[in-house]
Order: C-alpha cells, then structure tokens, then sequence
C-alpha cells in the first residue's frame, strides 16, 4: 500500500514532524505493512511543494527509529522488523470511524470541523472536565 501525505500548516507541528507521525500511525494501524515502500522524495515534494531536505529528514528519523530501511537506489521500505501488531478491534473501529465520518459529512461538517469536533470529545475542554 502507498501512503499520501497530508500537510496542515496551521498545526504549529514542523512539517518533517508530520510526516513522520503519519508514517508512525499507518504503521501502528497496518495501513503499512513490512516491505511496503514510501513516496520518492521526488513524490512527495512534488505533491506537497516542500523542500527535498524536509523529506529526508522525516525518512531519516524514521530510519533512525527503526521503522524504515533505505536501499540505496532503490527506495526506502517499511522495516521488516514489524512493530507489535495494532489491538484487535481495530479495523472495526477503523470502519465505525468511516461510517461516522460519512455522517459528519452529510450533516454539513468539514474536516476541521469534524477535527474540532472529535478533539473537544476526546480532551473536552477543562471547565467541562472539572464540572
């Protein structure tokens, strides 16, 4: 499977930084299995619009980590030493996560919004924490 790379500026997180943790969570999810190869450099800085050196760096620490291997020439691969497998239950909630997704949707929210909206679920803001 190939991994696409999304970029959100207003983030406040460096770009390299979100790269790596997309490459981080598509691993720990099994979007990307050992043995998958990442976008080319040349591939990625096309369809961002970034600096080649952005994109090294991420591979680099991710290399660094272990996730990834580069083969000189050729690409760099999702390490074949895989890291421990997601919980089980995760495709389903990957799939309830969808279906929920297309609600959003038809009920008129955007991706910020329904970022928003799942952010304030998960961490609710503290003066509901503490009420």
């Amino acid at each position: 499977m190939v991994i696409e790379f999304h970029l959100d500026n207003r983030s406040g997180i460096p770009t390299y930084l979100q790269l790596v943790q997309q490459v981080r969570q598509a691993v720990r999810l099994g979007i990307l299995e050992p043995g998958d190869q990442l976008p080319t450099v040349k591939d990625v800085v096309g369809s961002l619009a970034i600096n080649p050196n952005t994109v090294l760096k991420a591979y680099r620490e991710l290399d660094r980590e272990g996730l990834v291997e580069g083969r000189r020439g050729v690409g760099t691969f999702v390490s074949s030493e895989p890291p421990a497998p997601p919980p089980d239950g995760v495709k389903e909630l990957r799939l309830g996560l969808l279906r929920w997704i297309g609600r959003a949707r038809a009920a008129g929210l955007d991706d910020e919004n329904m970022a928003a909206l799942f952010a304030d679920t998960v961490r609710p803001p503290a003066a509901r924490r503490v009420a």
